[in-house]
């Protein structure tokens, strides 16, 4: 079965600058494309183990006469073949049921919110449940279209920055791009950080993949991020803690996405990692 990204379009300009992206990434990893274009503001996407209903606001539902052409227009200049999902199934008749059996998510920074909301720091809680149920890993994208020339993994040593790293590897094989690492080590050592690469038996990919490692055990998180190249794609896992781990992704985390305007590839911990 072929690799795919799953694409939820909104046409207006800002759509238009997500659609390219998706695109982008699309044709840089040889990914094949699958767009939906929402003719209701809700839908719902089954998981193993939660039911996310999404709520889009009008604008995903802004001039239909157009989307579909406006779409294929960019797709087609992209190289890429037009494929657009339909749903099959229906919980009620304004809520379609939509697949989850996908290898990435493309979705802008909010998708249940008022595009007059969407900034930089804010990402919408749909879409944070998204990242928190799925097995594929979620592309948040900037707010205009940007090619991105290098791969950056955010690793402390945890299990979800594990997968990062194993995501990581995946795309620069894919891409032929380099891949660097980052790591806001807290105190910790980099043999104490490397000794988890070697206990993942990742020696070898890290050794023939890694181009350089930004390795910080001082400063301040929000300073050390000036050194991730601008025209890298970052590779981050997220998860929650206690109560609030529906609504949170991590300290570090939220820390990254509300300062760095990269595209960033989000790994939840449900991930199911493939080589």
């Amino acid at each position: 079965m072929e690799t795919q990204l799953f694409h939820i379009f909104r046409n207006t300009p800002l759509g238009r600058e997500t659609l390219l992206q998706s695109i982008y990434f699309c044709n840089t990893l040889g990914v094949s494309l699958q767009v939906y274009i929402p003719k209701f503001t809700k839908f719902l996407m089954y998981f193993e183990n939660d039911v996310v209903q999404i709520d889009l606001d009008e604008s995903y539902l802004s001039f239909p006469e157009t989307a579909i052409a406006h779409a294929t227009e960019l797709i087609e200049a992209g190289g890429k073949k037009p494929k657009f999902l339909e749903p099959k199934a229906f919980t009620a008749s304004t809520l379609p049921d939509i697949p989850t059996n996908f290898d990435f998510m493309c979705c802008p920074r909010s998708i249940s919110d008022l595009s007059s909301k969407i900034g930089l720091g804010y990402i919408g809680p749909r879409v944070r449940r998204i990242v928190k149920s799925a097995v594929f890993p979620v592309l948040i994208t900037s707010g205009a279209f940007k090619q991105w020339k290098s791969i950056t993994v955010f690793f402390g040593g945890s299990a979800n920055a594990t997968n990062s790293l194993k995501l990581g590897f995946r795309i620069a094989r894919l891409s032929n791009l380099p891949l660097y690492v980052f790591t806001q080590a807290d105190g910790k050592n980099k043999d104490d950080i490397y000794a988890v690469v070697k206990e993942g038996c990742l020696e070898s990919d890290f050794e023939k993949y890694v181009g350089g490692w930004s390795f910080f055990q001082g400063g301040q998180l929000e300073e050390n991020l000036y050194d991730v190249p601008h025209d890298s794609l970052a590779v981050i896992g997220a998860f929650g803690h206690g109560l609030i781990k529906d609504f949170l992704f991590g300290s570090k985390m939220e820390i990254i996405q509300s300062i760095l305007p990269n595209n960033m590839l989000i790994v939840g911990p449900n991930y199911s990692v493939r080589r």
